[in-house]
């Protein structure tokens, strides 16, 4: 081995510490890039260069994976390192829409875009330039992101990668999706469970493979999996509907006498490791062609974690402070794999001609998905003073969109039905195999129901990255069950370099509603996650006060991009508060007056107020203070980040920028009084922006404690504090020792 200065070492290798001699056989099997000038993949996966130069390519990656996380001692190269020959094989078969749900793999995927040239769209020439750029802000993130370009999709939470790998084949029917699994993710519960209820859903779509890099261990220890046999495993895929499934083993192929069911095949004679990728490059074509052909396909590597790095197990996962690149053990890792300049370059040229060119410049998601243009919406104008059920009214409209838009999806795991939203249904039909019309089942229905909120919220999540409409609808309550992948979205969509429709959901059946559930349905938490989320610069919760201005929500919702939008709304007959035009004006400008009393003699009283159902005690209140003498102001906050302050939100990180706020004499204008009440049906974080502006000396917040047994709406409220008793009680108690400004 040595450390080749040669001139004739490429630019983009600038940075690598170690370079080794040729294999055996190299001029031979190496002499020129398999995949030749104007071709996007190799001719034949049988082929001894494809497999030679696939070899090359996986060690290529291994190196670098190790060289990466080296220079900065910290990141985890084990994982990806037992994948190295599958990913190297997907390239060269042409498949560079690849997924991972393996966040860990990131050093990897970016390995891969130095190969392909994919990372020179951020200014990263060469190695050196990969290594400083690493796990640095406005870098190469510690885990997969959505600002990397090339890589599809971010990599969150364990179990996520599916959705994305489905939400492309559904959007793409022409393309291979791969998505890369680790042990770890075999032990989430949805991840072949959502797939599963995709293929159920959708038995025409097969154009994407699971990939089980099956190495035994997880983070630290072994995993879960790690005990089934070859046949176990196979068994259970199969058992999740999979009608081919497609299994390597680097032990049958192992000539080094290992110990063991997960073997190392970087330690078998060349010969051996030549036949092992073999067999993954012709397993990968074999179910990539199936996968591509109508059946429900999975390939499986199984070898050992850390094949070809520093060490193997679970202690391959992490690099840590002491694990730098001038240490002897990762000296050693290198050096094994180090690679002759000519192999670097050879390298290059195949992957960098794979799948069309780099994938910066070749997969789906580097363009934005044409798709039907938005119709004008036709909205229902309901009169003030009137009922009308919020929900409905929106889904009205859903039914809309998805009447124009053919690849528009909605999912909701507890029924439209049960959400005052049949309307949906009967305009879009659920999709499903068996046709029944009492039931509204169709095989090319558009909405998609089963009953899982992580499948649900994975999927519509999917197709909003990837470019497309969709909308997740779900009760409240059991939101939290999907939310982590919305989250992982709409922080990636805040860094896209496109526009992307904005992800969009509704929650409905809110806790005053679930009363007679039980306090199992009774959990509006989730509203305080999403409300801490406004600061991140793009997510947007919305507080429709009634049917009317949910109509306008889901319009400015749906007409934005690169937004998380969500919609939280009741399914009972409301009173209307404002009309359609008054509800754009709240939604545009965060808030609106929808009530103020003409005089009063006791001092001003400010309501601000996030919901709708919430209403009717504020009213209520609203008839004891007026008697008392108080004059009462009664505020809608419907879209709650534009009452922040500029400074408050980090508008100017995002892609698609919004630094709409509302200014100080309008705010001023909503909010002043002698005392304001900041009143909610769910938690407090929502009102942040108008308790952190108000200038009223006196304020008080009513909202939820906790859920009750089984109880009406008015006695969930009464239980929570939330009546206009106490609100009255709460404004004779702040206002008793302050002199009383006259209206």
């Amino acid at each position: 081995m040595s450390n080749n200065t040669n001139s004739t070492i490429p630019a983009f290798c600038q940075g690598i510490q170690h370079y080794g001699d040729k294999w055996p056989d190299f001029d031979t099997y190496a002499a020129q890039a398999v995949i030749g000038e104007g071709q996007s993949a190799i001719q034949n996966s049988n082929d001894d260069s494809a497999v030679y130069q696939t070899l090359l390519a996986a060690d290529a990656l291994r190196y670098l994976t190790l060289q990466l996380t080296g220079s900065k001692g910290s990141g985890h190269p084990g994982g990806f390192a037992s994948s190295a020959e599958a990913h190297a094989a997907l390239m060269m078969l042409g498949h560079t829409n690849i997924v991972t749900e393996v966040g860990h793999h990131a050093p990897g995927f970016y390995s891969s875009m130095l190969l392909d040239s994919s990372l020179e769209e951020m200014g990263i020439n060469n190695v050196d330039d990969m290594m400083q750029r690493f796990r640095e802000k406005h870098g190469l993130l510690g885990h997969l992101s959505g600002a990397i370009p090339g890589l599809l999709a971010p990599a969150g939470p364990l179990g996520q990668g599916q959705h994305f790998a489905m939400a492309g084949a559904y959007l793409h029917r022409d393309k291979l999706f791969p998505v890369t699994i680790g042990d770890g993710g075999m032990g989430e519960p949805y991840v072949l469970n959502s797939m599963m209820h995709f293929h159920t859903a959708y038995p025409e779509i097969t154009n994407f493979l699971p990939v089980l890099i099956w190495n035994g261990y997880s983070q630290e220890h072994h995993s879960m999996v790690s005990l089934h046999d070859n046949e176990q495993m196979t068994n259970y895929w199969k058992g999740h509907g999979f009608e081919e499934v497609v299994l390597v083993d680097a032990r049958d192929f192992d000539d080094s006498d290992q110990a063991g069911a997960y073997v190392d095949s970087s330690r078998f004679s060349l010969k051996q490791r030549l036949a092992f990728t073999r067999a993954v490059l012709a397993g990968i074509d074999s179910a990539a062609q199936s996968a591509m052909n109508g059946k429900l396909t999975a390939f499986i590597i199984k070898q050992l974690k850390g094949t070809g790095v520093h060490t193997v197990g679970a202690k391959s996962h992490n690099l840590y402070p002491a694990d730098t690149l001038d240490q002897p053990h990762i000296i050693d890792g290198l050096t094994r794999r180090a690679l002759p300049a000519e192999a670097w370059q050879l390298v290059r040229e195949n992957l960098s001609r794979a799948g069309g060119g780099p994938a910066a410049k070749t997969v789906v998601t580097e363009g934005e998905l044409e798709f039907t243009p938005l119709p004008k919406l036709e909205m229902t104008e309901f009169d003030k003073n009137d009922k009308a059920v919020p929900s409905t009214a929106m889904g009205a409209l859903v039914a809309q969109v998805g009447l124009s838009d053919p690849d528009y999806v909605v999912t909701n795991a507890d029924g439209n039905e049960a959400s005052a939203m049949k309307n949906i249904n009967d305009a879009l039909k659920i999709r499903h195999p068996s046709q029944d019309p009492l039931y509204n089942q169709e095989p090319n229905g558009q909405v998609y129901e089963p009953l899982n909120e992580d499948a649900c919220a994975g999927f519509a999540a999917g197709l909003a990255l990837f470019g497309s409409r969709s909308i997740w609808l779900s009760y409240e309550s059991f939101a939290i069950n999907g939310w982590p992948i919305m989250q992982t979205v709409a922080q990636a969509m805040a860094e896209l370099r496109r526009k992307t429709p904005s992800l969009v959901s509704m929650f409905t059946a809110g806790a005053l509603e679930q009363g007679r559930n039980g306090w199992t349905h009774q959990r509006p938490e989730i509203e305080n996650y999403f409300a801490a989320m406004m600061r991140n610069g793009n997510s947007y919760p919305l507080f429709p006060c009634d049917a009317n201005s949910i109509q306008v929500a889901y319009e400015y919702a749906t007409a934005s991009y690169n937004k998380n939008m969500v919609i939280i709304a009741s399914k009972s007959p409301l009173p209307v508060y404002m009309t359609l035009e008054e509800s754009r004006h709240a939604i545009e400008n965060g808030a609106a007056t929808i009530y103020e009393s003409k005089s009063g003699s006791k001092g001003t009283v400010v309501f601000a107020v996030t919901g709708d159902m919430i209403f009717l005690p504020v009213f209520e209140a609203r008839d004891k203070l007026e008697q008392e003498g108080y004059k009462v102001r009664i505020v809608a906050v419907v879209n709650p980040r534009r009452l922040y302050r500029p400074t408050d939100i980090a508008w100017d990180t995002v892609s698609e920028p919004d630094n709409k706020f509302m200014d100080d004499d309008h705010f001023n204008a909503l909010f002043d009084g002698d005392a304001l009440l900041a009143v909610s049906g769910g938690p407090s974080a929502s009102l942040e922006p108008v308790l952190i502006r108000t200038r009223a000396p006196k304020r008080d917040t009513f909202c939820w404690k906790r859920g009750e047994t089984t109880a009406s709406p008015a006695e969930i409220m009464d239980f929570n504090g939330i009546t206009a008793d106490l609100m009255l009680s709460s404004i004779q108690g702040l206002l008793s020792s302050t002199k009383a400004v006259a209206a």
